[in-house]
Protein backbone atom coordinates (compact mmCIF):
# COMPACT_ATOMS: atom_id res chain seq x y z
CA UNK A 1 0.00 0.00 0.00
CA UNK A 2 1.38 3.41 -1.01
CA UNK A 3 1.92 5.91 1.81
CA UNK A 4 0.04 9.17 1.11
CA UNK A 5 2.22 12.19 0.31
CA UNK A 6 0.21 14.48 2.61
CA UNK A 7 -1.56 14.18 5.90
CA UNK A 8 -4.35 16.67 5.07
CA UNK A 9 -5.29 18.50 1.87
CA UNK A 10 -7.97 21.18 1.94
CA UNK A 11 -10.27 21.43 -1.10
CA UNK A 12 -12.42 24.56 -1.25
CA UNK A 13 -15.44 24.56 -3.53
CA UNK A 14 -15.68 20.84 -2.89
CA UNK A 15 -19.41 20.67 -3.75
CA UNK A 16 -18.80 22.16 -7.21
CA UNK A 17 -18.22 20.46 -10.54
CA UNK A 18 -14.42 20.35 -10.35
CA UNK A 19 -14.27 20.08 -6.57
CA UNK A 20 -16.31 16.90 -6.79
CA UNK A 21 -13.86 15.46 -9.30
CA UNK A 22 -10.89 16.43 -7.12
CA UNK A 23 -12.38 14.53 -4.20
CA UNK A 24 -12.10 11.40 -6.29
CA UNK A 25 -8.75 12.18 -7.83
CA UNK A 26 -6.83 13.39 -4.79
CA UNK A 27 -7.86 10.53 -2.50
CA UNK A 28 -4.54 8.66 -2.95
CA UNK A 29 -2.46 11.74 -2.10
CA UNK A 30 -3.65 12.39 1.45
CA UNK A 31 -4.56 10.58 4.62
CA UNK A 32 -7.45 13.01 4.99
CA UNK A 33 -9.30 15.41 2.68
CA UNK A 34 -10.86 18.43 4.32
CA UNK A 35 -13.73 19.55 2.13
CA UNK A 36 -15.24 23.01 2.25
CA UNK A 37 -18.14 24.73 0.54
CA UNK A 38 -21.07 27.00 1.38
CA UNK A 39 -23.39 24.08 0.60
CA UNK A 40 -23.73 20.66 2.16
CA UNK A 41 -21.24 18.13 0.83
CA UNK A 42 -22.85 14.76 0.28
CA UNK A 43 -21.60 11.17 0.44
CA UNK A 44 -18.57 11.69 2.65
CA UNK A 45 -15.96 8.96 2.41
CA UNK A 46 -14.13 7.55 5.45
CA UNK A 47 -11.08 9.80 4.93
CA UNK A 48 -13.11 12.97 4.25
CA UNK A 49 -14.29 15.66 6.63
CA UNK A 50 -16.64 18.48 5.64
CA UNK A 51 -16.70 22.08 6.84
CA UNK A 52 -19.46 24.45 5.74
CA UNK A 53 -17.70 27.78 5.31
CA UNK A 54 -18.33 31.10 3.58
CA UNK A 55 -14.99 32.30 2.25
CA UNK A 56 -15.90 35.90 3.08
CA UNK A 57 -15.82 34.98 6.80
CA UNK A 58 -12.21 35.69 7.73
CA UNK A 59 -12.19 33.94 11.11
CA UNK A 60 -13.90 30.87 9.69
CA UNK A 61 -11.38 30.59 6.84
CA UNK A 62 -8.43 30.96 9.20
CA UNK A 63 -9.84 28.08 11.25
CA UNK A 64 -10.49 26.10 8.07
CA UNK A 65 -6.86 26.32 6.97
CA UNK A 66 -5.39 25.25 10.31
CA UNK A 67 -3.67 21.86 10.31
CA UNK A 68 -3.56 21.32 6.55
CA UNK A 69 -0.48 20.64 4.42
CA UNK A 70 -1.68 22.07 1.12
CA UNK A 71 -4.73 23.82 -0.31
CA UNK A 72 -6.55 23.21 -3.60
CA UNK A 73 -8.50 26.46 -3.77
CA UNK A 74 -11.44 25.94 -6.12
CA UNK A 75 -14.03 27.91 -4.14
CA UNK A 76 -15.70 31.19 -5.03
CA UNK A 77 -18.15 32.49 -7.62
CA UNK A 78 -17.74 30.17 -10.62
CA UNK A 79 -18.84 32.61 -13.32
CA UNK A 80 -19.60 36.28 -13.95
CA UNK A 81 -21.62 37.67 -11.04
CA UNK A 82 -22.56 41.07 -9.60
CA UNK A 83 -19.63 43.01 -8.17
CA UNK A 84 -20.49 42.44 -4.49
CA UNK A 85 -20.48 38.68 -4.98
CA UNK A 86 -17.19 38.77 -6.91
CA UNK A 87 -15.66 40.99 -4.23
CA UNK A 88 -16.73 38.85 -1.29
CA UNK A 89 -16.44 35.34 -2.75
CA UNK A 90 -13.42 35.64 -5.01
CA UNK A 91 -11.35 38.59 -3.84
CA UNK A 92 -11.92 38.76 -0.08
CA UNK A 93 -12.36 35.00 0.08
CA UNK A 94 -9.04 34.31 -1.62
CA UNK A 95 -7.24 36.87 0.53
CA UNK A 96 -8.58 35.03 3.56
CA UNK A 97 -7.28 31.74 2.14
CA UNK A 98 -3.77 33.15 1.69
CA UNK A 99 -3.79 34.82 5.09
CA UNK A 100 -4.96 31.56 6.63
CA UNK A 101 -2.13 29.76 4.84
CA UNK A 102 0.41 32.30 6.10
CA UNK A 103 -0.79 32.21 9.70
CA UNK A 104 -1.06 28.42 9.77
CA UNK A 105 2.19 27.57 7.99
CA UNK A 106 0.66 26.11 4.83
CA UNK A 107 3.39 26.14 2.17
CA UNK A 108 1.52 25.51 -1.11
CA UNK A 109 -1.73 26.69 -2.69
CA UNK A 110 -3.06 25.39 -6.00
CA UNK A 111 -5.58 27.90 -7.33
CA UNK A 112 -8.33 27.49 -9.92
CA UNK A 113 -7.60 30.58 -11.96
CA UNK A 114 -9.09 30.91 -15.43
CA UNK A 115 -8.48 31.80 -19.05
CA UNK A 116 -10.72 34.79 -18.29
CA UNK A 117 -7.74 36.45 -16.61
CA UNK A 118 -6.31 36.82 -20.11
CA UNK A 119 -9.58 36.67 -22.04
CA UNK A 120 -9.01 39.64 -24.36
CA UNK A 121 -5.80 38.22 -25.80
CA UNK A 122 -6.35 36.92 -29.33
CA UNK A 123 -5.92 33.24 -30.10
CA UNK A 124 -3.32 34.12 -32.72
CA UNK A 125 -1.12 35.83 -30.08
CA UNK A 126 0.05 32.40 -28.81
CA UNK A 127 0.80 33.84 -25.38
CA UNK A 128 2.83 32.36 -22.55
CA UNK A 129 2.73 32.99 -18.81
CA UNK A 130 4.58 36.30 -19.15
CA UNK A 131 1.75 37.93 -21.13
CA UNK A 132 -0.06 40.81 -19.42
CA UNK A 133 -3.38 40.27 -17.72
CA UNK A 134 -6.32 41.17 -19.99
CA UNK A 135 -9.46 40.18 -18.04
CA UNK A 136 -12.73 39.94 -19.92
CA UNK A 137 -15.14 40.29 -16.98
CA UNK A 138 -15.27 41.15 -13.29
CA UNK A 139 -14.90 37.41 -12.76
CA UNK A 140 -11.72 37.45 -14.85
CA UNK A 141 -10.51 40.50 -12.95
CA UNK A 142 -10.85 38.60 -9.68
CA UNK A 143 -8.65 35.84 -11.14
CA UNK A 144 -5.99 38.46 -11.98
CA UNK A 145 -6.15 39.69 -8.38
CA UNK A 146 -5.58 36.23 -6.94
CA UNK A 147 -2.74 35.47 -9.36
CA UNK A 148 -1.02 38.65 -8.15
CA UNK A 149 -1.93 37.86 -4.55
CA UNK A 150 -0.17 34.53 -4.92
CA UNK A 151 2.86 36.30 -6.35
CA UNK A 152 2.99 38.61 -3.32
CA UNK A 153 2.70 35.73 -0.87
CA UNK A 154 5.50 33.85 -2.65
CA UNK A 155 7.87 36.82 -2.87
CA UNK A 156 7.17 38.10 0.63
CA UNK A 157 6.19 35.04 2.68
CA UNK A 158 7.52 32.02 0.77
CA UNK A 159 4.14 30.39 0.10
CA UNK A 160 4.31 28.56 -3.22
CA UNK A 161 1.42 28.82 -5.67
CA UNK A 162 0.34 27.23 -8.92
CA UNK A 163 -2.21 29.26 -10.86
CA UNK A 164 -4.26 26.97 -13.10
CA UNK A 165 -5.69 28.98 -15.98
CA UNK A 166 -8.42 26.45 -16.67
CA UNK A 167 -10.18 26.79 -20.01
CA UNK A 168 -13.19 24.43 -20.41
CA UNK A 169 -13.37 21.50 -18.01
CA UNK A 170 -16.49 19.44 -18.61
CA UNK A 171 -17.31 15.75 -19.13
CA UNK A 172 -16.80 16.24 -22.88
CA UNK A 173 -16.43 19.15 -25.31
CA UNK A 174 -19.76 20.83 -26.09
CA UNK A 175 -18.90 23.12 -29.02
CA UNK A 176 -16.23 23.82 -31.62
CA UNK A 177 -14.32 26.18 -29.35
CA UNK A 178 -13.88 23.37 -26.85
CA UNK A 179 -12.09 21.32 -29.49
CA UNK A 180 -9.00 23.29 -28.48
CA UNK A 181 -9.98 24.56 -25.00
CA UNK A 182 -11.27 21.36 -23.36
CA UNK A 183 -9.67 19.99 -20.18
CA UNK A 184 -10.92 16.53 -19.34
CA UNK A 185 -11.75 15.78 -15.73
CA UNK A 186 -8.96 13.21 -15.60
CA UNK A 187 -6.45 15.71 -17.00
CA UNK A 188 -7.66 18.27 -14.46
CA UNK A 189 -6.85 15.78 -11.72
CA UNK A 190 -3.44 15.15 -13.32
CA UNK A 191 -2.79 18.88 -13.42
CA UNK A 192 -3.71 19.44 -9.76
CA UNK A 193 -1.75 16.36 -8.69
CA UNK A 194 1.35 17.57 -10.55
CA UNK A 195 0.94 21.03 -9.00
CA UNK A 196 0.75 19.57 -5.50
CA UNK A 197 3.63 17.12 -5.86
CA UNK A 198 6.24 18.91 -8.00
CA UNK A 199 9.36 19.41 -5.85
CA UNK A 200 9.39 23.19 -6.29
CA UNK A 201 6.87 25.47 -7.98
CA UNK A 202 7.57 28.98 -6.58
CA UNK A 203 4.87 31.03 -8.35
CA UNK A 204 3.82 29.19 -11.50
CA UNK A 205 1.16 30.00 -14.07
CA UNK A 206 -0.01 27.10 -16.23
CA UNK A 207 -2.66 26.93 -18.95
CA UNK A 208 -5.12 24.12 -18.24
CA UNK A 209 -6.19 22.17 -21.31
CA UNK A 210 -5.89 18.62 -22.55
CA UNK A 211 -3.57 17.59 -25.38
CA UNK A 212 -5.75 19.14 -28.08
CA UNK A 213 -4.88 20.40 -31.57
CA UNK A 214 -4.35 24.11 -32.30
CA UNK A 215 -3.70 25.25 -28.75
CA UNK A 216 -3.25 29.06 -28.67
CA UNK A 217 -0.82 29.21 -25.75
CA UNK A 218 2.68 28.13 -24.79
CA UNK A 219 3.11 26.13 -21.56
CA UNK A 220 6.91 25.75 -21.59
CA UNK A 221 7.33 28.03 -18.57
CA UNK A 222 5.38 25.48 -16.52
CA UNK A 223 7.28 22.40 -17.71
CA UNK A 224 8.79 21.89 -14.25
CA UNK A 225 5.37 20.80 -12.98
CA UNK A 226 5.62 17.58 -14.96
CA UNK A 227 2.02 17.85 -16.18
CA UNK A 228 1.42 15.52 -19.11
CA UNK A 229 -2.20 15.52 -20.32
CA UNK A 230 -3.36 12.13 -21.55
CA UNK A 231 -6.67 13.06 -23.21
CA UNK A 232 -7.61 15.05 -26.31
CA UNK A 233 -10.70 16.04 -28.27
CA UNK A 234 -10.09 14.03 -31.45
CA UNK A 235 -12.66 11.32 -30.54
CA UNK A 236 -15.31 14.09 -30.42
CA UNK A 237 -14.23 16.17 -33.42
CA UNK A 238 -16.20 14.59 -36.28
CA UNK A 239 -19.52 14.56 -34.42
CA UNK A 240 -19.08 18.12 -33.11
CA UNK A 241 -18.17 19.52 -36.52
CA UNK A 242 -21.12 17.72 -38.13
CA UNK A 243 -23.72 19.15 -35.76
CA UNK A 244 -22.41 22.67 -35.15
CA UNK A 245 -21.93 25.52 -37.67
CA UNK A 246 -18.57 27.01 -38.52
CA UNK A 247 -18.05 30.09 -36.31
CA UNK A 248 -17.70 33.55 -37.86
CA UNK A 249 -14.01 34.49 -37.67
CA UNK A 250 -14.69 38.21 -37.16
CA UNK A 251 -16.61 37.72 -33.88
CA UNK A 252 -14.64 38.73 -30.78
CA UNK A 253 -15.95 35.66 -28.98
CA UNK A 254 -14.21 33.51 -31.60
CA UNK A 255 -11.00 35.54 -31.88
CA UNK A 256 -10.35 35.95 -28.13
CA UNK A 257 -9.21 33.45 -25.49
CA UNK A 258 -12.17 34.41 -23.31
CA UNK A 259 -14.75 33.28 -25.84
CA UNK A 260 -18.26 34.63 -25.27
CA UNK A 261 -17.22 36.25 -21.98
CA UNK A 262 -15.73 39.16 -23.93
CA UNK A 263 -19.27 40.13 -24.98
CA UNK A 264 -20.88 39.89 -21.56
CA UNK A 265 -22.44 43.14 -20.28
CA UNK A 266 -21.56 44.58 -16.89
CA UNK A 267 -23.38 42.30 -14.42
CA UNK A 268 -24.75 45.24 -12.41
CA UNK A 269 -26.42 46.92 -15.39
CA UNK A 270 -30.21 46.99 -15.46
CA UNK A 271 -31.17 44.44 -18.16
CA UNK A 272 -34.15 46.63 -19.08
Amino acid sequence: MTTPRFDTILITGAAGRLGTELRRGLQPLARRLRLSDREEIADLQPNEEAVICDLSDEAAVHALTAGVDAIAHFGGAPNERPWDEILNSNIRGSYHIYEGARRNGVKRVVYASSNHAIGFHALEDNIDATAAHRPDTLYGLSKCFVEDLGRLYWDKFGIESVMLRIFSSFPEPADRRMLWSWLSFDDCIRLVTASLTAPRVAHTVVFGASDNRHQPFDNRLASHLGFHPADNTEPFRAALEARTPEPQAHDAAVRCLGGMFVDFPHPDDDPA
